[in-house]
This record gives structure tokens, sequence and C-alpha cells, in this order.
């Protein structure tokens, strides 16, 4: 078999035309700079081209079903195997899906619980066993020989009337006795009873001494008073004066309550026979939010406490000022008192309604006035009444802003049907094990106790159970539940989920391309990631890893180094060898970096900040142990721990969402904390992440920047285009006038082949320009409007260097080390940390108000150590001009250079949630208990 994979001629993308020979069976590394060509070559590629030769084989009518690949631009691949490519965009963002549906481990759980799960009645808690008549005889027949017994049917159980009839039914058929609320009577006697009273009935079938020759009887008996009593027996020990309760159904004797055979569907959320009936197993409902109703409790209701539509003008609209004025009057409150001093009874009257009581509204409109007398409904109510009834989808739109998810009333965000929720295994529901960190599920399932039956059916489910809750251990993620959310997972969490779930496939012989897995991944746990990468090497694959981190670089077998530069500085093959072979290469960059002969320089002093401290009081979201938080302004200060400790729950949900709420008019509801001090220092928070910049190729930088309102000003302004009496509205591919209407200024035409992949042609008309023809004849300095767009940022810079408004925003995208970018690029083309450095920019190039407050959630993703560099000058810039960073980091090179650390930890789930230690990087290195402090001083001087 060959022992390499061969590739020649590789152009896709940036990619200039290059040959690659990748050894099979080991563990690759692709890295490079940003915007080098390593995903073009791993990704559109390779992965692109196993793919497509796969899809291929197989029918036309399955290809129709998975769409067409496109062939990849390169002259051809030799050796190559089915590939399955793990990368960061694929997470799911259904509500429905969860850790335990991705990793395919519920479904085992479901399998579990209904093979050897015990159902409990829901209402009462009490175990239901389910006995066929054979087990029932047996039991009877363990009494002690000799015992006493009588064999009852109960026919009616705790329920009122006066049951003359079941009497009357019962001496006809020729019984003889009934034990009626426990006092035995013969049935020839009259039997009054009280019909507004319970009552219980008893028949009494047989009277019996325990001996071995009555089991035919005994039998025959038992059979009967089954029947009278639809599967339910009760044998009366009359010595012991105790009755024991059979049943032959899965109900409740006492409640009533029957529940069908178990089957894996009762424990499904996504189907209707196991999913809680309120919520149809999504755990939460769209609720009026009051904390959304009434953002600020220190407003009066007349100084606009109440932010929710049609309720918040109510100086100037005369229909909730005349509500209220009646709520006032009735319930004597006055509306300029703040909502935080208004008694709760009031609070609850105007958000929930006068429970029917009518209130007197003076109306007086131009139409007339008057009195009406009329309840009302309350905020919301009337909120929650006008979404379910509004067609319009922006007023529904509007109303969700005062909405958010809780959980569902009647299954407590539990997802599944009471019936469900009462089945345990190990005394514990489904549910209740999903919410345990996998560290602690798989000790459960370690030391489940069951009997030898069960343990024989179970045997094979909690092999795969186990197995699979050790690989996700394996891969750093022990801190995470089951029932946590797919759609609240990092990029990196999920990756290494799917990494999880290959290694329990156990294939050989396929190509595994990964998209950097170990981002979000504190170096702790990278020997972890590490170990799990050479399982899957060793069992006979070949894995190719984008990856940027140090320690995997040097794991690897093998590195290819694409460079030198970005975009169309990129694309060549600089070094490929052993880690060694490319340390020792002068040429590569990332060798350079591996050998130690160059490195981010640690600042020769930490800023202290401008003295004003922002602190987070009693922080309690997720795990977080109601911590008090305090961050110096005017400083880089980097949130650190390891994965699982509260990071984002901290910055994310406490941080940012308060403060967005308080300064941005975010409308959002912020993590559990007591209070927030120093929020006067700050104008406003800037979130700064990953996402795309726009979600279609009609957005670019040029776009999200602003710069392209400058550049159309200035064609507009030229004497060719004023001649002709063109606007900047001219110079706009998204409107009608200047924009080819052929492609819509598209510049390509989708042209959809049935059994083919769909092609995207350039326009015939305009030729992939985008406008018309009059539109391309106005030129300044001898470019038109298309030739502009598709300068580089360098190219760029120069071009408009006498005119500062647009050549500093060009400035600032090469500062970033994104002077490669067209600046007419589609956006949907950047990768996510493109996109980021995409906004830094456009933030680097806003006047500086020196009081903002950016917020970063992982920024080297994505980067080599070179651009990690860049990053940083960019954000001591940001930090310089007098703001504050807040930056959530595992990188030790943005960590070392920061101006103070806090720690979180020490583990992760469960085991964090509390301040390891804060201070400079050095006090931080300096503390024993500091998982990152033991990392960092490796790298401090």
């Amino acid at each position: 078999m060959q022992d390499k994979i061969y590739i020649k001629g590789a152009r896709e993308n940036n990619l200039k035309n290059v040959d690659v020979e990748i050894p099979r069976d080991k563990l690759v590394v692709v890295t490079g700079l940003s915007g080098s060509g390593k995903s073009s070559l791993a990704f559109d590629t390779i992965y692109a081209e196993g793919q497509r030769r796969y899809v291929e084989s197989l029918s036309s009518y399955a290809r129709m079903f998975l769409g067409q690949m496109e062939k990849p631009d390169v002259d051809y691949i030799d050796g190559l195997s089915p590939a399955i490519s793990i990368d960061q965009k694929t997470t799911s963002k259904n509500p429905r899906s969860t850790v335990g549906t991705v990793t395919e481990i519920y479904d085992y759980l479901r399998l579990l619980w209904a093979r050897v799960g015990t159902p409990h009645c829901p209402v009462c808690g009490k175990e239901i066993r389910q006995q066929t008549i054979d087990q029932i005889i047996d039991q009877i027949m363990d009494l002690p020989e000799g015992s006493r017994i009588q064999v009852l049917s109960p026919v009616v159980r705790a329920r009122k009337g006066e049951y003359a009839k079941v009497f009357e039914d019962a001496r006809k058929s020729g019984y003889v006795r009934a034990r009626v609320d426990n006092i035995l009577y013969e049935l020839t006697e009259e039997i009054k009873l009280d019909k507004n009273k319970k009552h219980s009935i008893e028949i009494v079938v047989d009277r019996l001494v325990v001996r071995p020759d009555v089991r035919q009887r005994l039998t025959d008996s038992v059979e009967t008073a089954s029947n009278l009593a639809g599967g339910l027996v009760t044998v009366n020990v009359l010595a012991e004066e105790r009755d024991i309760l059979f049943s032959q159904n899965y109900a409740c004797e006492d409640c009533g309550v029957s529940i069908e055979e178990l089957t894996p569907r009762m424990f499904s959320f996504n189907n209707p026979y196991g999913a809680c009936p309120a919520c149809t197993g999504l755990g939460s409902q769209l609720k009026v939010d009051p904390a959304l109703i009434i953002p600020d409790e220190d407003k009066s209701i007349l100084e606009g406490a109440i932010q929710c539509s049609g309720w918040n003008n109510i100086r100037g609209d005369g229909i909730s000022r005349m509500y209220f004025d009646a709520l006032a009057k009735k319930y004597r409150f006055k509306l300029a008192t703040p909502w935080r001093d208004l008694p709760a009874e009031i609070r609850d009257v105007i958000l929930y309604g006068t429970k029917g009581e009518n209130l007197e509204l003076h109306y007086d409109q131009p139409r007339g006035k008057g009195v009406l007398r009329q309840p009302f409904e309350g905020i919301c109510n009337n909120v929650e009444r006008r979404y379910r009834d509004t067609q319009s989808d922006a007023a529904r739109r509007e109303l969700e802003e005062a909405m958010s998810d809780c959980p569902c009333p009647v299954c407590r965000g539990r997802r599944l049907k009471m019936e469900s929720l009462a089945v345990t295994v190990g005394g514990s529901s489904i549910y209740d094990f999903t919410t345990l960190p996998v560290s602690k599920a798989l000790a459960f399932m370690e030391g489940l106790t069951l009997t030898r039956t069960q343990a024989m059916i179970a045997d094979q489910i909690l092999k795969e159970i186990r197995s699979r809750l050790g690989f996700l251990r394996s891969v750093g993620l022990q801190y995470l539940t089951l029932s946590r959310s797919a759609a609240t997972l990092s990029g990196g969490e999920s990756q290494r989920i799917r990494l999880a779930t290959q290694i329990g496939s156990s294939l050989m012989g396929v190509l595994y391309i990964l998209d950097e897995p170990s981002i979000g991944l504190h170096q702790r746990d990278n020997d972890k990631l590490l170990e799990t990468l050479c399982q899957l090497r060793d069992l006979g694959n070949t894995l190719i890893v984008v990856e940027h981190d140090e320690d995997t670089m040097r794991a690897a077998d093998y590195i290819i180094d694409v460079g030198p530069g970005a975009g169309v500085h990129g694309g060549r093959i600089i070094a490929a060898g052993t880690p060694e072979e490319v340390s020792a290469n002068p040429a590569s960059l990332t060798g350079q970096y591996l050998s130690g002969r160059r490195s981010i320089a640690v600042p020769e002093r930490r800023r202290p900040g401008s003295g004003k401290v922002l602190t987070i009081r009693g922080a309690s979201e997720n795990n977080l142990r109601d911590v008090d938080v305090s961050i110096p302004l005017g400083t880089l200060t980097c949130v650190t721990g390891v994965s699982g400790s509260g990071k984002s729950s901290l910055v994310n949900e406490i941080l940012f969402k308060r403060l967005g709420a308080d300064l941005n008019r975010m409308k959002c509801r912020p993590g559990k904390h007591k209070a927030i001090e120093g929020e006067e220092y700050l104008d406003k928070v800037i979130n700064i992440d990953q996402s795309p910049i726009g979600r279609t190729p009609r957005s670019n930088p040029a776009t999200y920047t602003g710069v392209f309102n400058d550049i159309r000003d200035l064609f507009a302004s030229t004497p060719e285009a004023k001649a002709r009496g063109y606007g900047a509205g001219r110079f706009s591919f998204n409107v009608r006038g200047g924009r080819c209407e052929a492609c819509s200024g598209d510049g390509l035409l989708k042209i959809e082949m049935h059994f083919l992949p769909d092609i995207y042609v350039p326009c015939e008309v305009c030729k992939g320009k985008r406008y018309n023809r009059e539109t391309l004849e106005v030129r300044y300095k001898g470019k038109n409007i298309y030739e502009v767009l598709e300068m580089t940022a360098e190219e760029a810079k120069e071009f408009f260097k006498p005119l500062p408004k647009i050549a500093v925003k060009m400035e600032t995208l090469c500062d970033v080390g994104l002077g490669y970018i067209k600046v007419g690029q589609a956006s949907t083309t950047l990768s996510g940390g493109e996109a980021q450095r995409v906004k830094l920019a456009t933030e680097l190039s806003r006047r500086s108000t020196g009081s903002t407050i950016y917020i970063l959630d992982e920024p080297t993703t994505g980067l080599h150590t070179d651009d990690v560099g860049k990053l940083l000058e960019v954000l001591q810039r940001l930090v310089a001009a007098g703001n504050t960073v807040v930056v959530i980091e595992h990188n030790l090179d943005v960590i070392k250079c920061a101006d103070h650390i806090i720690d979180l930890g020490p583990e992760g789930g469960d085991g964090g949630g509390s301040i390891v230690c804060t201070g400079t990087p050095e006090e931080v290195a300096a503390c024993p208990a500091s998982y990152t402090g033991q990392y960092l001083r490796k790298v401090l001087p």
C-alpha cells in the first residue's frame, strides 16, 4: 500500500501551484501565518477531493440528496483515503441538540432506562412493579406454611359512591363476603354507604391455608380476583393483619396512574411519547421577563421605568396613562415613586393584572369623554396575548425584546413527561443522570449495582456508555454535562466532542482533517488531546491538523509550513519535514519560533492602570461560587483558567451583558450577580468576537469599516461624475442605478445544475465587475470603482495616501496584519480570525474616548505566533489610549504580556468557579495553586 499522499499542482484560492507529499498513517500538522493558505490546502483541496471521490462512487439518485462537491483546482492527488473533516463550523444551533444527543450517549441511556429502569408513580413516588400470575403465586406460596389467607379482588379503590350495583352483581355471581373500608360484611346483609365519602370495596374470592397442595386452587382464585379487578389482587394474611397488593399492570393502585410498557421512545424529548406536552421537549418557553420590562428599578413609572412595546410612553400615550392613573387611584400609589420602592402586591398588579377586579377608567378623547369599568390584564399578560395573536413578524420581533426563555412550569426544565422522569436506574432518573458532569457520570456507571438478570440485559449498553464517557474525558471535556445545550458550546468544545465520537467509531484507514482542535483548551488538558490524536493515528489513520499550538507541533510526525506571508504573499510550501527539520530551516517563520530564535517579548513594565476599578460582586452564574472580581481600568486584563472554570460565565454572561444593558441599552438578561461597581467610569462596552462581519457576499471589509462610503463620496466628487449628475448612490452595487442589473450587482450568476454542483459563472454583461459600463467610465487617478475594490489594503493605503480619512482606515487594516485582503473581498470568504481583526481595525480607526471597555473571547484563535504579536500590538494601542481590554485567553504569549491576570478554577465544572489568584503575570506564576501559573513560569524571563 502506498505510504504517501501526493498532491500535484494545487491552485485553490491563493495556493501557487504547489506540490506536496504527505506521509500516510502519521500525525501531520499544517501551519503558517493566518491567511497563508493552510485551510486552502487541507480543507479546500485534500478534504474536498477525498469527499468528492467518495460521493462520486454513489448512485446518481443518492448524489441528488447529498449535494455535489466541486472539483478543487488541482492537477491530481494520489493515495487519498475517504476523508472526514472535524472543523468548528458544524456546531448544531438546534435547541433540541444536547451533548448527550450529539455524542449518541443519550440513545444508549434511553435504552438502559427502558430495559432495566424501575418505574415509580409520578404522583406519590411509590415503586410500580408488573407481575405475572405465576410470579404472584410463587410469592404467596413463600408465606410460612399454615398461614391463613384471604384472596380479595379490589373492585373499588378510594372512590365516592353508594355502589349498590357492585354488591348486587357480586351476590349474583355467587360470592358470599366483601370487605368494605377494612370491615368484613356478608353480602346477604344490606350494606349502606355514604355517597359523599371515598370507599374501598374488595370482594372475598377465596379463604385458604397455605399448603403445598393448594397451588392449583390458589391459581384459579388469583386469576378470578385479577379478572374482576382489572389485573389487581389483594392477599390478606389474617394472622399478621396485613395486606399484600399484587398488580399485573404498570399502574399505581393508590393514585390510579398507569404507565405504559417502558420503551426507549418514552425517554426521548424529541418524540411526542416522551416529551413534556407543555414545552414539547424544549425544557423552556418564551415568557415575558419582568427584568427586561423593568431594566432600571430606580426609575419611577413616570420616568419611563417600563420599557416594553405599547407601554413605554406613559407621558405621551393617552391609553396607557389612563390605565396607570386608574391603577394609582384604586391601589393608592404614586406614579412618581421609584419602581424599587413600590410594594410587591402593587408591582404584581401592574405586571400580572387585577385578577378580574374592575378599574374606573376616565377617558377624554376628541370623540367624547366618559368612564369605563373593566379589569386590567397586566403588562406581562398583555404582551403575551399580543405575541400569540399578532400575524406581523415585525411586531413579534419587537415583543420578543421583552421576553426570554424561562424553564417550563410543568416539567421545570427537565424536558420529559412526569411518567418518564419517575423511572429510575440506580435511584436516579434519566434527567438527573444527564445533569452530572462527565467525570461523575462515569463514576456513577462504574458503581452501578444491578440484579443478575438486569446485568445480563444491560451489559452491552453499559459498555458503550462507559467507553463514550471515557472518550469525552480523554479529550478534556470531563466538566461538561450531557444535558448541556449544543448551541452553548464553543467551537473547540464541539470539535473535541466530534473527535471523541470518531474515536468511539474506531475506524481504520481514514483521513481525518482537523481545524485547530486545541482552541479553548488549557495547556494542562493539551496532553490529553495529543494522546487522543495519537490514539486515532495508531488505529491506522492519517491525521492532518491545521494548528498553531507549539505542543501539537512538537508532538507531530511531520510539519508542513505554508507561507511566507498571507493572502497574495502566501500560498507556497516554505518547509516540510519533522519538527526538528522545520526548526532548523532559516526560511521558515514557524521554525524560527519553534527553535526560539524569534519570540514575543515580555513588556518591560506592567501598567498599574488608571487607579479606577470595575468590581463585580457576588457572581454566581452557572458554576461561579458567589465570587467578587475586580478589574483595574486602563489595563490589559487576562481572564484565565482551565476549560469549564467559569471564564465565559464571568466575562460574557455577567460582565458584557450587564454593561451592555446599562451602557449600550442592549435588551438582554445578565447572569446572576449581586451588583457591579465602577460603571460610571465607562461610556460603552464593545465585544469583538469571531462571528462573521456579514452573512452575504455583498458585505466586505470596505462596507464594514465604513470606508466604502468615503470611497463612493470621493468618486461622486470627481468632475466626470458631477458632469453626469452622479451621486454617491451611483457607486453602490446594492441599489439600482449604477450596478449591473443582469446580475443585480453580484458579479456572478448562479446556474442550477441537476445531478451536478451549482455553477457560478461571471456575469456576461459586466464580466464580473458588478457595475454597468457608464459607472465604470468614472475614474479617480486612472482607476474606476471596481479596480479600487480589487486592490489589497496595502495597495489602497498607498493609492489613497493624500486622503487621510481613507488612508487611516487602510493603515489600521495593515496594522492588524490584514494588508493582504482585498478591499472588496466578500466577507463570507474571511476566516474567524480575519473577521475579528477587521472589527479590531474598525475600532482602532475610530476616535478613542479613553473610557471604553473591549471584551475579546480567545482572540488568538486561528492566529500564528507572528500574528499574535501583531494582535498584541493592537490591543496595547487600545489600552495606551486609556481604554480597558478584557481578554479570555489560554495562549501563554498573550497571558505573559497582560498587565493583570484573573485566574479562575482550580478545576472545571463543579470543581471550578472560584478565584485561584489575581495579579501581574509574575505574581500568578508564583502561586503554587494555579495551573496557569505553572505553565507561565516556563515562558517568563
